[in-house]
């Protein structure tokens, strides 16, 4: 069977033997667990430390702690799964890496920023679909910590932080696909291509990814023939309030009417007035922990039957910003269909 036969249009891949989201696991910090969203994850962890010596260990803890529990979830074993995917925002992507060097499944790392969750659900699709794997094991994760102390400031400096800014989310999602079993399936997948409309303002990602998104949503429905009531759900990864207003005009603009049903990952955490996080939630993390935790839970009960996850990522480093570089987005998309 020909590329052809798998691609739909410019960007999107339909799979025609559709893998099974076998199982997921989900663990997040304080900060998460206090959210509306608390007690849809399996652990909540209450010192951001998480017994660690530094942040950056207590990430990758919680990466190895949900992919071993998604495993026992679906009673296997590190040696039944062909591929790991996973990634980060760590430097060189170590929080991954590290949980890599721990289970010692065949690795390909992943960074597309906040978007990686949904980059590995669409390669991972992929290489089921494509007859390459029966299992693989994909997840994301991120720290609030890790996050301020490498792309904004020190968090024992106290820097006031703009409306716009967003609570990086501290956990990690894991995700086993498989062949076949039990569980929703993963139908389409559409890659995003990098979008840059000239936003430069490291604490606004929303702004500079919304672009990517609505780009990405438009494509899909483009590729596919679908229309808006298809779905019962479009849920991007971490746009914020004011990224999903944007993304939602832009949206409008290419024709298409979503904002009845259209909702982020990164406003579903967090009650934001209470916790003070401003624009809402971000990070690799925000999109991981919700798929992984509350959507698969209403899918589960059939409140949803088939959504459209759109995973969001800006695309820069400390050092990008410091040489006046803007900030380009991507976004990707997979559709997840109850049977």
């Amino acid at each position: 069977m020909g590329i052809a036969a798998k691609k739909i249009g410019q960007q999107t891949y339909f799979f025609h033997q559709p893998p099974v989201i076998l199982s997921t696991a989900t663990i997040v910090g304080p900060k998460e667990g206090q959210g509306p969203l608390g007690h849809t994850f399996d652990k909540v962890v209450e010192d951001p430390y998480y017994g660690e010596k530094s942040w950056e260990k207590a990430e990758q803890r919680m990466l190895e702690e949900a992919m071993q529990k998604a495993l026992q979830k679906a009673n296997l074993a590190p040696q039944n799964v062909d591929f790991l995917l996973a990634g980060d925002l760590l430097n060189q992507i170590i929080a991954a890496d590290f949980t890599a060097r721990v289970l010692g499944i065949p690795f390909l790392g992943l960074y597309g920023a906040c978007a990686t969750m949904y980059e590995g659900m669409a390669l991972a699709a992929m290489l089921i679909d494509g007859g390459f794997a029966e299992y693989v094991l994909l997840g994301a994760s991120s720290h609030f910590s890790t996050a301020e102390r490498q792309y904004r400031y020190p968090t024992e400096q106290g820097v006031q932080r703009p409306m716009s800014a967003q609570w990086t989310v501290t956990g990690a999602g894991a995700m086993l696909l498989a062949r076949q079993g039990a569980g929703p399936v993963v139908t389409h997948a559409t890659v995003g291509r990098v979008v840059d409309l000239g936003s430069a303002d490291p604490n606004d990602m929303g702004a500079a990814m919304a672009p990517a998104a609505a780009d990405t949503i438009a494509r899909h429905l483009e590729d596919t023939g679908r229309v808006p009531g298809d779905y019962d759900l479009f849920l991007s990864g971490d746009l914020g309030a004011y990224g999903l207003a944007l993304a939602n005009k832009i949206v409008e603009q290419k024709g298409y009417q979503i904002a009845g049903h259209f909702n982020d990952c990164g406003l579903l955490i967090y009650h934001h007035q209470r916790q003070d996080t401003h624009a809402g939630g971000s990070g690799c993390a925000c999109s991981a922990v919700v798929t992984c935790g509350y959507l698969m839970q209403e899918m589960a009960a059939g409140r949803l039957r088939r959504v459209l996850g759109i995973g969001t990522g800006a695309l820069f480093s400390k050092c990008s910003s410091l040489q006046g570089e803007t900030i380009p987005g991507i976004a990707h998309a997979v559709a997840i269909e109850a049977r």
